[in-house]
């Protein structure tokens, strides 16, 4: 073979002879220099002491692997005060120090490690005619991780967790908000881990985190001078859970005000507007084809069978099955195979009573039960229960034009009222203004804390004029007080949060890239891999 057709090889090598196999191309090269330096004391030398052959590795050549044999020396070290006596010469550029292949094989690796992680690097690595096990390409991208050099120490940085496995194990990942990169994964989110890499990290001045106090009181031993910033959505989040449980416990209240509501029924003002007309999707489209196409094979059927055509010759001629043409002429048109009328529930039989009851205002589910159970009904009361709520739902009145909820005795859920109580005004729906108000005459406390609620709620989105101070002052007396003076002895950080424009918002978008990339590795791999794996992609 040719050494013309070979690709080039690593630079300081010459070709000796090539020998091509059908399963790989041994290539036996020799080193140009004819001299090698000690590595101790870096005196050159000349004088040979013996030879031997280094066997490894390179790129491939037209699909197949490609074995490099080097001719390796071993010199004499001539200088008088080494301690050396001999030295095997180092290929520079080539393959570092006993190592089984090519310094840009190995590279070339290291990126389908970095790209896919172990297995699946590996299986790819095998169509690629460079086959390497799944533990050296793991070993390979974590040594690489290690040998790089570490990013520099950020000005502003977002700690925030992410989880292994949710509610179970969590770890800590730190994001550079100016460059928006993630600079460090750490294994758990505890104080003494963070703290410590603050301390190998000087020069941070901004810490922006949520509420955690493991973050908290890692930030201030790991980074003392550093200006601690809480995250404003983590704090809203916080704010929102405090008045779903505060109108949890207020539940009886909330029974006994949705009781009271009267039920408000739309008036109808103005005729119901004709719907709009639906167009066909692209299946219908295509069965409707399809039918027509049928329908004119039919035809086409039926003219001739009544011309006297034979059932065998109409099959031929349209390129159909006789059973085919057969069960067509007998069923007298083409078929639609269309799907069959959903069957009725077991309240069908009686679906008239139960809507006239209804319409009559009658909506106690045990009540419905037991008239329907007199008439013949053999079915549980959950069958009714399920009805009646089925029924509350479609139930909706007009309001700004606006749909609602019908809340026929039944309250809303605690989340629901949370967001009813913190919301502006003019923006709760007309009929449940006369329930948020019977509610509040049942629960004035919750009204206390809903108005503080508001004010926290329009401090953290930066709306209007007031301070920080006067909420939480204002709040001791009420409901949230527990809430305020968590946001009390985290104020420093909290006041800065109003003050900078700083979050950490775009960690959760590092979090997500770094869970696909931990999913991607099906949960084989360790931390060293997924960190190596994630600063890589950063």
């Amino acid at each position: 073979m040719s050494k013309r057709l070979l690709p080039l090889i690593p630079a300081g090598l010459t070709v000796v002879r090539v020998l091509p196999t059908p399963d790989c191309v041994t290539i036996v090269a020799r080193p140009l220099a004819e001299h090698a330096c000690c590595p101790d004391c870096g005196a050159p030398s000349r004088r040979l002491h013996s030879r031997y052959e280094r066997r490894m590795l390179d790129l491939t050549w037209q699909g197949r692997p490609v074995a490099l044999h080097v001719q390796a020396r071993r010199f004499r070290c001539l200088a008088p005060a080494c301690p050396r006596q001999t030295f095997t010469e180092r290929l520079a550029g080539v393959a570092a120090l006993a190592a089984r292949r090519t310094e840009r094989l190995g590279a070339v690796q290291r990126c389908l490690g970095f790209a896919l992680g172990g297995c699946p690097g590996s299986r790819l690595a095998e169509r690629l005619a460079m086959p390497v096990s799944a533990d050296t390409l793991r070993r390979m991208v974590v040594r690489a991780a290690a040998e790089a050099m570490p990013p520099g120490t950020p000005r502003v940085l977002a700690v925030d967790d992410w989880a292994w496995k949710r509610g179970h194990r969590y770890g800590t990942i730190l994001v550079d908000l100016e460059r928006n990169d993630v600079v460090d994964l750490l294994p758990d989110r505890q104080a003494g881990t963070l703290a410590e890499w603050l301390r190998r990290h000087r020069g941070i001045e901004v810490i922006a985190r949520d509420r955690a106090s493991a973050y908290a009181d890692g930030a201030r031993q790991g980074a003392p001078d550093a200006v601690q910033v809480a995250d404003r959505w983590h704090m809203l989040r916080n704010l929102g859970d405090a008045m779903r449980a505060l109108c949890d416990r207020h539940g009886a209240a909330a029974r006994r005000a949705a009781r009271d509501t009267p039920v408000l029924m739309p008036e109808r003002t103005e005729p119901d507007p004709e719907p709009k007309p639906v167009r066909p999707t692209r299946a219908q489209r295509a069965s409707a084809a399809s039918l027509a196409r049928r329908q004119a094979r039919f035809e086409e059927a039926a003219r001739l069978r009544a011309a006297g055509v034979p059932i065998a010759r109409i099959a031929a001629q349209l390129g159909a099955e006789r059973k085919t043409i057969r069960r067509w002429l007998a069923l007298g048109c083409a078929p639609t195979w269309a799907k069959p009328p959903r069957r009725g529930g077991v309240l069908s039989a009686y679906a008239c009573h139960l809507d006239r009851r209804w319409a009559e205002g009658c909506s106690n589910a045990a009540l419905l039960w037991r008239e329907v159970s007199g008439l013949g009904f053999t079915g549980a009361y959950s069958t009714v229960r399920g009805w009646a709520r089925r029924r509350r739902a479609e139930t909706v009145t007009a309001s700004d034009g606006k749909a609602r909820r019908h809340m026929a005795g039944e309250p809303p859920s605690p989340r629901q009222m949370a967001r009813l109580l913190t919301a502006e005004a003019d923006a709760v729906p007309e009929g449940d203004r006369a329930f948020l108000a019977r509610l509040l005459a049942q629960a004035p406390a919750l009204g206390q804390a809903a108005a503080i609620a508001k004010r926290l709620g329009r401090l953290l989105r930066r709306e209007g004029d007031d301070s920080l101070y006067r909420v939480l002052a204002d709040a001791v007396h009420t409901q949230l007080a527990d809430f305020a003076a968590g946001l009390g002895r985290d104020r420093a950080a909290v006041q800065a949060a109003l003050d900078t424009p700083w979050t950490t918002s775009p960690a959760e978008g590092q979090i997500n890239r770094a869970k696909a990339i931990k999913r991607s590795m099906y949960g084989r791999a360790g931390f060293p891999l997924l960190r190596a794996r994630v600063l890589e992609a950063a």
